[in-house]
């Protein structure tokens, strides 16, 4: 099975990440555990590249993090989109149709 080289993904975990947070907060597992079952397990998230992500997006505004116990009774960072989190979805998903466009001028339908 052909698999995504995270150079190729890199680009758009933020957008798979901030896409999950528009439905509801949600918390690294949980997210990490969409993401793998979204798309088939054709790509998993490594845990250092999403919480990196999360730290990135924080500094940048586009989500903030809050802690809430569990229904285990442990604590856990939960995520939520801001504003501006999804005015930078919105930009993202418009440069994804665009690059999709321009890659597959120069891609063989035929191979």
């Amino acid at each position: 099975m052909i698999s995504i080289s995270s150079d190729v993904i890199r680009g758009y975990n933020d957008t798979m990440i901030l896409n999950l947070l528009k439905k509801e907060p949600s918390y690294g597992y949980e997210i990490s555990r969409n993401i793998k079952e979204v798309t088939g397990e054709k790509y998993v998230i490594k845990e250092t590249t999403l919480y990196s992500a999360f730290t990135r997006m924080e500094e940048n505004g586009y989500l903030e993090s809050y802690s809430q116990e569990a229904e285990n009774g442990k604590r856990r960072t939960y995520y939520r989109i801001t504003q501006k989190g999804l005015d930078y979805y919105k930009e993202k998903c418009e440069e994804w149709q665009l690059t999709k466009e321009v890659v597959e001028l120069f891609i063989s339908k035929e191979n």
